[in-house]
């Protein structure tokens, strides 16, 4: 089963200063399931790593990607109607969240690898009580 990982996790990946670097690299380094990224993270994560590391982690991520390190999944048509209707629910939830709930329900997908632990630990998903939150 995959995981999905937010924003703050990729970007911890990079930042060795970063509060959950340790945690974020010992968990992608042991565990045994995929690690699905929204593209609609991958934006943030770019513009992240440029302006609080530099351009060569920018470039770093965009190779990684390049390279097939990292598999991406696309909003479908739902996932943008779903994403609305959460933002409507959950006030407090911006867009890029919200469509990480809305693949996250499409995909079945109980655990997300995230470093966001108010906002994901507050959602009901549709096909789950609650999300796991990892690491």
């Amino acid at each position: 089963m995959p995981q999905l990982v937010d924003t703050g996790i990729l970007f911890a990946l990079a930042d060795r200063s970063d509060a959950w670097h340790a945690r974020a690299r010992a968990h992608v380094q042991s565990s045994p399931d995929i690690l699905l990224a929204p593209a609609t993270i991958l934006t943030e994560v770019a513009y992240l790593l440029r302006h609080r590391i530099g351009p060569e982690a920018e470039l770093a991520f965009v190779t990684s990607l390049a390279d097939g390190e990292l598999a991406v999944e696309n909003l479908g048509a739902k996932d943008w109607t779903r994403a609305r209707d959460l933002m409507r629910t959950y006030e407090w939830l911006g867009f890029v969240d919200a469509t990480i709930v809305a693949i996250a329900e499409r995909l079945k997908v109980r655990t997300l690898a995230t470093t966001d632990r108010r906002h994901f630990g507050a959602v009901r998903p549709a096909h789950v009580e609650r999300f796991t939150l990892v690491p």
